[in-house]
């Protein structure tokens, strides 16, 4: 078994979500002035590669810390959608029926990585509604390469959030370097957030392949 690592590297000045909080790793304590280093860090929860809970769209919605660690792993599959265009819709029949019973996390591929921190970026494609619902009734937490299975670049809405989130699932945003996934078999998809009582952190997300 191979570890691959589909994690952004936390750091200042990198891309957010249009609205969110900078990022900065600044310095607290250096070796000349202390004789140790301490960071200083100032970020959203939802910086780079991340994990929405529940309650980041749900008014009643459960925190990250409702979640075991074994809720935060996955047997998942690749649905590869990087024949979807800017700001186009991934439809429910980019998922094969086969991938209804064996899995319970689906990793959206959009190939929208490449277009990390460009004037593109909020131009992804998105899931549809009824994809958002078909996920909500299937039991799938979702995870995809882009800043949301929602447009961004839309009227605001965001139904698949409220779906998948509204069923007490999980959304994984932002991952990267998923040319390396098998597109024709399962595989392990841990998901570690901060454990943090929040509606999302910043999580480092492996695949075992």
């Amino acid at each position: 078994m191979t570890l691959v690592d589909l994690t952004r590297r936390v750091e200042s000045g990198m891309p957010t979500y249009p609205g969110d909080p900078p990022v900065s790793v600044e310095s607290h304590a250096d070796f000349d002035a202390d004789s140790y280093r301490v960071s200083r860090l100032h970020l959203g929860t939802h910086t780079g590669t991340h994990v929405d809970a529940p309650a980041h769209t749900e008014a009643d919605g459960a925190t990250l810390d409702s979640y075991s660690v074994e809720d935060l792993r996955f047997t998942a599959r690749v649905v590869d959608c990087r024949d979807v265009g800017a700001n186009g819709l991934v439809t429910p029949d980019a998922i094969p029926n086969e991938l209804h019973s064996d899995v319970d996390c689906l990793v959206f591929r959009t190939g929208w990585e490449d277009d990390w921190g460009t004037d593109q970026m909020a131009d992804h494609p998105a899931l549809a509604p009824e994809t958002g619902r078909l996920c909500a009734d299937h039991g799938f937490s979702l995870g995809i390469d882009a800043l949301s299975p929602d447009p961004t670049a839309g009227d605001g809405r965001i139904p698949v959030h409220h779906a998948v989130l509204g069923a007490g699932n999980l959304i994984v945003e932002n991952l990267r370097g998923l040319e390396a996934l098998p597109t024709d078999h399962s595989f392990d998809f841990l998901v570690m957030p901060l454990r943090v009582d929040a509606d999302g952190a910043p999580a480092r997300v492996v695949a075992e392949v």
